[in-house]
């Protein structure tokens, strides 16, 4: 099967959790969304911890392969991790006592959140519940993965924005399915920890971005990649000028990682980049610079199939996670999309 990583970004990720690592000894750890984007590198820096430190632990992977490829399945069952198909709206029945238990799983791209908007909401919810209702034990940690979404639309005084901001978001509208799932799935988290006092960790990721990802999931950087490798126009939805900054893998799973081994009753982290917010038009640009390229691309309306009503700005703050993690972004945009662009190139055309 071909590589959906580069070896020196894992390397690069397990390195910088050494300490952190300690704390997998002898757990058992379930995960949705395993075989997503993000569940993927998971996995894959949990088989090289387990492998270059010895320590023991078992990991469980659940997945409904809605968004995902069912192949990636016998790959990590060759290599140990004890793969479920399943989609956890159902309920789950699986004999362990877990002591990590991390809810992944999730419809991110807003192309598919638009497509399955009843499936977005049930996974956020009736999802997370199974998933908390799981074995486990007084000490046992819960992690939800939630979004930058849940901001919506935050005005220039809020941005970067903060942990404790509450958002300026819509009940009704057409990203209305996401964000809202994860509102709901974030207050399952806070009567899961102040109600029942069990240790929980909600995590908002930022705009991530890296090799691995899909060019169906029609985001900006995967639009762009297709561009790129199959010298097809790219169309940029609306002026271009809305603002984003972009966060390497490999910087994002670290930050994953710190918060998930975090012990603490309660926490909610920003996992992103708060350096260089940047224009989509000039993040194309950047782009031709990088690669030596010339792109072809244009302005356009909002597909019917792509949500309209985008967040104008979007630029975390991450200091509440500098403080308690110890997370540093390392990776400069040009670098990070450059390793991408030529990941990509061998990985969707050779």
């Amino acid at each position: 099967m071909k590589n959906f990583f580069l070896s020196k970004d894992i390397y690069s990720i397990t390195n910088s959790i050494n300490l952190e690592a300690n704390s997998l000894k002898n757990k058992n750890i379930v995960i949705s969304g395993s075989f997503g984007f993000i569940g993927r590198y998971i996995l894959e820096c949990l088989l090289l911890i387990k492998k270059e430190t010895k320590l023991n632990f078992n990991v469980y992977a659940i997945d409904n392969f809605i968004t995902s490829d069912e192949k990636i399945k016998s790959y990590f069952e060759e290599k140990g991790i004890n793969c479920i198909n399943h989609n956890i709206i159902e309920k789950l029945n699986i004999d362990v006592e877990f002591d990590f238990i991390i809810c992944l799983a999730g419809i991110a791209s807003p192309y598919y959140y638009n497509k399955y908007p009843v499936e977005t909401l049930n996974v956020s919810i009736y999802g997370l519940k199974n998933m908390f209702e799981l074995k486990h034990n007084t000490n046992s940690k819960f992690v939800f993965f939630s979004t930058s979404e849940i901001y919506g639309d935050p005005p220039t005084d809020q941005i970067p924005t903060n942990e404790t901001y509450r958002g300026n978001v819509t009940s009704v509208g057409p990203r209305s399915c996401y964000d809202e799932s994860k509102r709901v799935g974030e207050t399952i988290c806070y009567i899961n920890s102040n109600f029942y006092n069990k240790k929980t960790t909600i995590i908002r990721p930022f705009n991530v971005y890296g090799p691995g990802m899909a060019l169906d999931d029609y985001r900006i950087i995967p639009n762009i990649t297709r561009s790129l490798i199959f010298n097809e126009q790219l169309k940029i939805y609306d002026t271009g000028n809305q603002t984003r900054t972009y966060c390497y893998v490999s910087d994002a799973i670290c930050g994953f990682f710190k918060a998930i081994l975090k012990d603490e009753v309660f926490g909610i982290y920003n996992i992103g980049n708060d350096e260089g917010e940047i224009s989509v038009i000039d993040l194309v640009r950047i782009t031709e610079d990088v690669m030596n390229v010339e792109l072809n691309y244009k302005t356009s309306s909002y597909p019917k199939e792509y949500p309209s009503d985008e967040p104008r700005r979007r630029c975390p703050n991450i200091n509440k996670a500098k403080k308690n993690l110890n997370f540093y972004p390392k990776i400069p945009l040009k670098e990070g999309l450059y390793n991408h662009f030529l990941w990509a190139k061998k990985f969707y055309k050779d």
